[in-house]
């Protein structure tokens, strides 16, 4: 698997794009490549992916459009996040800059019989178009997200996971070998408090794709396993998202 960890600095949003710059028969065969190269973190939903013309959705900036869709199965949300952050990862380290676009809405509301979740607005950037220091970073304070000793390259990398609004829902504890991700239900965000919960699990995923590109560059071995709620359940509070044990 392609070490990202150093991409993780320089990936930003990019919304405004240079008409002069554009994507090559290159870039785009990359990007089909890689796309066949995704991890599930979990393998049993499907999913599928359409790359369009911006035109052909209501976003505002970028060349094209990469549309995920995906079965409705428990986790999908989380699924979608996780997978498609290894897309913008990829482009950012190929010069594409990327924004996820929730609102983002397309005609093509279902594909091979898979329901549309959200997409991703790229085109070709300029290398100055991407993030030079983790300081330029608008996060909170890594005190603030996570709590419990562990390596700080590792707690770096999950406060630079992007998230809808920047609401960072993640909570994060680590003690004795165990670190725990849970999101903050209670939250506060522009976000429309019914729609809160279905775009901050998307980021829960993107969390879990960011700490587990840093587990592997620092050598960590984990072992993860994903909490599935119960029907009916919703927690005020803390939501338990995952549990990895860890060891070097």
């Amino acid at each position: 698997m392609q070490d990202y960890y150093d991409i993780i600095f320089k990936r930003k949003s990019v919304r405004k794009f240079d008409g002069a710059l554009v994507l090559s028969d290159g870039d785009m065969s990359d990007i089909k490549d890689e796309i066949e190269r995704f991890s599930p973190l979990q393998k049993d939903i499907d999913v599928r992916f359409n790359i369009v013309k911006r035109e052909q959705t209501t976003a505002r900036f970028g060349s094209n459009c990469l549309l995920m869709y995906s079965e409705k199965k428990p986790l999908y949300l989380l699924n979608a996040g996780y997978m498609l952050e290894q897309m913008d990862l990829f482009m950012a380290s190929k010069n594409i800059g990327v924004c996820w676009y929730g609102l983002g809405k397309t005609k093509e509301k279902t594909f091979d019989g898979l329901d549309y979740v959200i997409m991703l607005a790229f085109g070709k950037s300029a290398e100055g178009d991407f993030r030079k220091n983790p300081d330029e970073l608008n996060r909170k304070n890594t005190q603030d997200i996570w709590h419990g000793e562990f390596d700080s390259d590792v707690k770096l990398a999950v406060r630079a996971a992007p998230s809808a609004c920047n609401s960072q829902p993640w909570k994060i504890e680590s003690a004795d070998g165990k670190i725990t991700v849970s999101r903050d239900t209670k939250v506060r965000s522009i976000i429309p408090r019914s729609m809160l919960s279905y775009f901050n699990s998307i980021d829960m995923g993107i969390c879990l794709d960011f700490l587990e590109t840093a587990l592997d560059h620092k050598g960590y071995k984990f072992e993860r396993t994903l909490e599935v709620l119960e029907d009916g359940e919703k927690p005020r509070g803390l939501e338990k998202i995952a549990e990895y044990i860890v060891a070097k």
